[in-house]
Parts: structure tokens; sequence; C-alpha cells
């Protein structure tokens, strides 16, 4: 069910696109419960300015030009704490595994309710019963 955004510098190599891909897929599919094979991803590839974010930085963060944006639009009803550990566990994957900064991975989260959802055919997969 989740939709997923990822937003990044288009100087990003194939390989970084697939380590982040896979990042979020298996934080979902391991942390938030997601079912196997719902994997919707949406990613844009962006030139220096187009990739807006504070030069002095946010909440004792710095970023660089490396910044890589994440947004997921998913089902309302996980924990903080399932959260926080899918924030972690997406973070910790890039970093290892891209080599990207965990300061340069911003991730934002989007509830909506079961009936916002259609996956095909005009219907609504998820509707109440």
């Amino acid at each position: 069910m989740p939709l997923v955004r990822i937003d990044l510098s288009k100087d990003a190599s194939a390989e970084l696109v697939r380590t982040v891909s896979e990042a979020v897929y298996d934080a979902m599919v391991e942390v938030a419960k997601v079912p196997a094979n719902d994997k919707f991803q949406i990613i844009t590839r962006h030139t220096a300015e187009e990739l807006v974010f504070p030069a002095d930085g946010y909440l004792g963060i710095q970023y660089s030009r490396n910044i890589i944006f994440i947004q997921v639009t998913w089902v309302a009803g996980r924990s903080i704490e399932v959260k926080k550990e899918f924030y972690k566990r997406i973070a910790d994957d890039i970093h290892v595994k891209g080599k990207v900064s965990k300061a340069d991975i911003f991730i934002n989260l989007v509830d909506s309710a079961r009936e916002d959802w259609s996956f095909g055919n005009g219907e609504m997969q998820y509707a109440p019963k």
C-alpha cells in the first residue's frame, strides 16, 4: 500500500539509486510489515538548484548536496516506535551500503486512510467492509 517518492541528485549513480530503493523497501517489509511485492516507487533526479534545503542546517543537522528526500505515503496506524525504527533502518542501510551521510537522509511519512487508495481498475481495493 505505500507509495514512495525518492528525490535525489541527478549525479547519483545507478547503484546508489538501487541502494536507496532497496533500503526503503526492505524497511517497509521488515519493520513496518508491509506485504511483500507491495513496491510502488517514484524516483526523480534533480539538478542542484532543484533540491532546496537550509544552507545553515536545521535542528543541528548540516546537509550537503548529496541530500536524499524520501517520502512514504501509507495507511495510518503504525506506532511511534515502529516509525522510529523505520527511519533508523533506512538511514543506517543507505549510510553503510551507499556511503551517504545519515544527515543527508531526509524522511517524511504521510499517513492516509485505507479508502484513500486505488491500485487500479478504478476500484477501492481496501474499501471498508
